[in-house]
């Protein structure tokens, strides 16, 4: 126990004090930690001594609990209140949080605010949802990630799905300070009960949502058709790798590709942020991801596909650069390329705010060869006219010849798996533009959207890959150039039905990518980009 978990033999004081979360006792529901601190009362290098501190927590109802007698006391219908600790004492409103917690109906939801739904592939695919315009119809942030929730459980319900279908989760809020009310609302559809092999993975930051006309939630979830996943949920307090601050998994493994949490520079025995700033939080996050990957038979040194490094909007220039530079020197440099072939692709963006405060999020995607039978490659064919025959595609391979792949990083996987991510600097855009000046106007952005199509296609077209594979497609834009997000979508979705040759990349209408607004993002620390744009496809 000692060398596995870190626990000391003699426990404390003679003995050991467990908080008793679910046992067979518990006939209605289980208790479920939502907030916690640690407080050491002795951190004696032999023998700590400390307690955990629960700050808020809820019971969740057990499934087919009315069948069991219990104790009468315990009334089901409460089962599923949230309970906030303040100062040690416990309160129990029960009226008001099962009004928090209980999503309305779908119809309700819905009413008077314009949903808007992309989707990508088939297999295994990528569902966004956000509220367009939202000014006359938005009353927050539990409103809007209601509706937003709801819709996305509809459309996984047209495709004959659930939730226990979903591998990972992005939530992105309008506000950090409202964490603690989006997980109540979260909490509320993903529950234990539909998610039978375990809660998707997840990743939450603040983004500048209602800066460019969108609601307060925007959701994006990666969806699989079949039920196989493996999960790592660390609920409680350890010394190898921080335990869950929300309702989710710290991973997911689904085929051979791993979707690891957001990982913080938490330290785990202590759950909280490292000292010594965002250098030091990385160094810690970094550790903290190896850990993960360790469980499923990994690592972030030789089996990375993607990495994507969240910085918080509150870095000076010069903490950027370092963080960059301490992302090379502890990273990149001992990569192993042995088993991918090549460096994994790699994006910052810089968030308005990250959860607990944090400086830098990391979040790895790694490849897990599972060598299982039932995962076989599939071979699709190319979706409609997206070809390097179609028209649309032809002229712009003759007007962009002149630029080079520089701004591309790719990286492919044994013809299963391609991560590609595409930076548009204003260089670059001067060249594709033909301009002396950038005015970011509609025109020039359906110029760099066009490019980026053009380069999409070439990529997936050069790797075999086809549109029906792409499992993920963002183009993140600064919300310093004041573009609104209905007019970023507007470019981009005329754009590809160019492409398409009149038609559409999906037969229903829906869109295959995502735009997400940033403070900025880049390929490197100084997150220059006016666009970048986050490929992810996969055959497996």
């Amino acid at each position: 126990m000692k060398w596995s978990y870190g626990i000391n033999v003699c426990g404390e004081g003679g003995e050991y004090e467990t908080l008793t979360l679910d046992c067979p006792l518990f006939h209605n529901a289980r208790i479920v930690l939502d907030d916690f601190e640690v407080i050491l009362h002795s951190p004696d290098s032999i023998a700590p001594v400390g307690i955990l501190h629960p700050l808020a927590f809820h019971l969740e109802h057990k499934p087919n609990s009315s069948d069991i007698v219990g104790d009468s006391s315990i009334v089901q219908e409460n089962s599923s209140c949230l309970y906030e600790v303040d100062g040690g004492i416990a309160h129990n409103d029960v009226e008001n949080k099962q009004q928090t917690l209980n999503p309305v109906t779908t119809a309700d939801a819905c009413t008077n605010i314009d949903l808007r739904i992309s989707k990508t592939g088939k297999k295994l695919f990528s569902i966004g949802c956000w509220i367009q315009d939202p000014c006359s119809t938005s009353e927050g942030l539990k409103a809007d990630l209601v509706a937003v929730l709801s819709r996305i459980e509809n459309q996984l319900k047209e495709e004959g799905l659930g939730w226990v279908n979903v591998l990972y989760v992005h939530l992105f809020i309008s506000s950090m300070e409202e964490f603690g009310l989006a997980n109540e609302v979260y909490m509320s559809f993903i529950t234990e009960q539909k998610c039978s092999l375990g809660v998707p993975s997840r990743s939450t930051i603040e983004l500048p949502l209602v800066q460019v006309g969108l609601g307060n939630a925007y959701v994006e979830v990666l969806v699989a058709n079949e039920q196989v996943k493996r999960v790592l949920h660390v609920q409680s307090i350890s010394c190898w790798a921080p335990s869950c601050i929300g309702p989710y998994s710290q991973a997911t493994l689904h085929g051979d590709i791993l979707y690891m949490a957001g990982q913080l520079g938490l330290d785990p025995p202590t759950m909280k942020l490292c000292p010594g700033g965002p250098t030091a939080e990385l160094e810690l996050a970094l550790q903290n991801s190896e850990a993960v990957a360790n469980a499923f038979g990994c690592s972030i040194f030789s089996s990375a596909i993607h990495f994507l490094v969240y910085c918080s909007a509150h870095l000076t220039s010069s903490e950027k650069e370092q963080v960059e530079h301490k992302l090379h020197s502890s990273y990149i440099t001992h990569l192993d390329c042995s088993n991918t072939g090549s460096y994994p692709t790699i994006l910052y963006v810089l968030a308005s705010y990250l959860p607990k405060g944090a400086y830098v999020e990391i979040k790895p995607l790694l490849y897990v060869p599972t060598n299982d039978d039932g995962v076989a490659t599939r071979e699709l064919e190319a979706r409609g006219s997206w070809t390097a025959s179609s028209e649309a595609f032809s002229g712009w391979s003759a007007q962009y010849s002149d630029l080079n792949d520089s701004c591309c990083q790719v990286h492919t996987i044994g013809g299963r798996i391609c991560s590609a991510v595409i930076s548009i600097t204003d260089d670059i855009a001067l060249k594709i533009c033909s301009t002396e000046q950038l005015y970011h106007s509609e025109e020039h952005m359906k110029a760099l959207a066009r490019f980026c199509a053009f380069k999409l296609t070439k990529i997936l077209i050069d790797n075999d890959f086809s549109c029906d594979t792409i499992t993920m497609l963002r183009f993140y834009y600064s919300v310093e150039h004041s573009v609104a997000a209905d007019v970023m979508s507007r470019v981009f979705s005329q754009t590809f039905a160019e492409l398409e040759g009149g038609g559409s990349c999906r037969t229903d209408g829906v869109p295959i990518f995502n735009i997400v607004p940033v403070s900025a993002s880049g390929c490197s620390a100084s997150m220059n980009d006016i666009i970048s744009c986050e490929l992810l496809a996969s055959k497996v």
